[in-house]
């Protein structure tokens, strides 16, 4: 079995410590830097399977680090931060981040996540679909490319937004519950995660502007891709 390696970035030498030593039994191979700086110098060097950094680190902070990394690579990152706010949480999924721990937690979950992460991020490439491109009025989505396009222009949307339109628009006309999406687009499903959910459908619906229509929430249930919804 390839082991894959995983960079954790985090100011607390105890965490990294013990994040590494429940890791590694899992089988994965854990780089470790003390601060945001050390962090950008390992990325560089070394390839990963997914990364975890701390929001508040010296030198450089994680939200940095992030942008950084997103300039470069599409490599899955999982923020750890003391706070908790819905600002800080949409500030992260904006700048691409893929999931979002709050101080304290569980290594088991951490390690949860991570499996799930890497599964759904290892599958990503590889189209399940019998055509490879789709329209929806002036929405085109081309999945061999990753590309969406708006009224014949490319728009850029982070990783997770893609991840959902992808699978909103595989299976439109159907309705799926929070839950269901965290399971399917996320690769896990834990009870208390669904502003996650309804974060990602607001920044999503914003990236396609009036083709937004399309995503339409569905009341005491979830959301479901309509194509023929009416603005």
């Amino acid at each position: 079995m390839i082991e894959e390696k995983i960079l954790i970035a985090d100011d607390e030498e105890l965490l990294r410590n013990m994040l590494k030593e429940y890791l590694s039994p899992a089988g994965y191979v854990v780089d470790e830097a003390e601060d945001g700086f050390e962090a950008m110098m390992l990325f560089k060097q070394n390839k990963y399977a997914l990364v975890v950094l701390d929001v508040m680190m010296p030198k450089m902070d994680g939200w940095s680090v992030c942008r950084e990394i997103r300039q470069i690579s599409n490599v899955p990152v999982i923020m750890l931060t003391a706070r908790g706010e819905e600002y800080d949480k949409l500030y992260g999924f904006e700048l691409g981040v893929d999931d979002y721990l709050v101080k304290p937690f569980s290594p088991r979950e951490l390690l949860a996540r991570i499996k799930a992460i890497i599964k759904r991020s290892a599958g990503a490439s590889v189209s399940t679909a019998p055509g490879n491109k789709v329209s929806f009025e002036g929405l085109d989505i081309d999945f061999d490319a990753h590309n969406v396009y708006v009224d014949g222009m490319v728009i850029n949307l982070t990783p997770k937004e893609y991840d959902l339109l992808n699978f909103f628009a595989r299976h439109p006309n159907r309705v799926f519950s929070r839950e269901q999406l965290l399971e399917n687009v996320w690769g896990y499903d834990f009870t208390g995660h669904d502003r996650t959910v309804d974060t990602h459908v607001k920044m999503l619906r914003d990236s396609l502007g009036h083709y937004r229509k399309f995503i339409v929430t569905v009341w005491g249930t979830g959301y479901k891709f309509e194509t023929g919804a009416k603005k």
